[in-house]
């Protein structure tokens, strides 16, 4: 990977910030693009002299894609979205597809997510899926990479949910039996690598997950321990939660009507197992967690791991 050149697109983002260290550690050269630039500049200490380079560049814009990969060796595109699915994910990955086509790129690394499905109950799901298709048909040897959910230090998942925890006495669980298998982030970083020097695998799709599978039940009470917190869980039925889930539209709501939608269905691998193919060892979620997770505790990192 020395001296090749790397073009991340939304390459400051969580998962984004962890492959470009990745990179850099190689002595790859990073070209950093996404809508604002300066939201990445964060990581430009990490990089030699010259090693790290940013570029404006929005996917819905394809004169933007097109200046962001000229010259790369690679692509690696993590451009995703809530708010903007289709534009994004969907259309968004074929404007990078193409560019990369027609820029001769020689790789391109596209990262999806489990549950990519044109028949998905969520748009979020049906997006993904789109713009899957969309990678084939444009740049079929691209590598398609399916993280199941994430976790990490700056992770919008555990740490929600250990946040909640700390400050509610009791915590109510939607879809306590939905089925997980969080992935470490610098585990899916480390896959974009091994993907980028592994021909073998390209026009592959693999799926990431961790050594375990939880529910929605067992993770929260995870957490719950590992912060040293005692509150009383309330498994709430389906219904329920579909009642709180109308509600998704409002400011503050607990959760979406499409995140609802996600959990009728399992995060769980059940494709090529990524990991194991790419010679990459799983990071149990124990391992790592309470390291950051020690700011939930009553005293902090001065308090006692068991619950006051």
């Amino acid at each position: 990977m020395k001296d090749r050149l790397v073009t991340l697109i939304g390459g400051g983002g969580f998962i984004g910030r962890y492959v470009a260290q990745e990179l850099l550690a190689t002595g790859a050269r990073v070209r950093i693009a996404q809508r604002d630039p300066r939201e990445a500049l964060f990581l430009k200490p990490l990089g030699g002299l010259g090693q790290i380079q940013f570029v404006a560049a929005d996917v819905r814009k394809p004169e933007t894609i097109a200046r962001a990969v000229a010259g790369a060796d690679a692509v690696v595109n993590l451009a995703g979205s809530f708010s903007d699915m289709d534009g994004v994910m969907a259309g968004g990955a074929r404007t990078v597809a193409e560019a990369v086509a027609a820029a001769g790129v020689a790789n391109l690394i596209h990262i999806s997510a489990i549950g990519a499905d044109p028949e998905s109950p969520s748009a979020y799901g049906r997006a993904k899926a789109a713009g899957e298709a969309a990678i084939r048909a444009a740049f079929p040897a691209a590598t398609i990479l399916r993280p199941s959910t994430v976790f990490g230090r700056e992770d919008a998942f555990v740490n929600r949910f250990a946040a909640m925890i700390a400050f509610l006495p009791v915590v109510p669980v939607l879809r306590a039996e939905a089925r997980f298998q969080p992935v470490y982030v610098a585990d899916v970083a480390q896959a974009v690598i091994a993907a980028l020097r592994n021909p073998a695998v390209s026009g592959q799709t693999l799926e990431l997950g961790g050594p375990d599978v939880q529910t929605m039940g067992t993770l929260i009470r995870w957490i719950a321990g590992a912060i040293g917190r005692d509150p009383t869980i309330l498994e709430l039925p389906d219904v329920v939660g579909g009642l709180i889930a109308m509600g998704g539209f409002l400011p503050g709501a607990p959760i979406t009507r499409d995140q609802w939608r996600m959990l009728q269905r399992d995060t769980v691998v059940t494709g090529i197992d990524g990991l194991a193919a790419l010679g990459i060892a799983a990071t149990p979620m124990d391992a790592v967690a309470p390291g950051w997770l020690v700011r939930y505790r009553r005293s902090g990192r001065f308090g006692t791991h068991a619950a006051a």
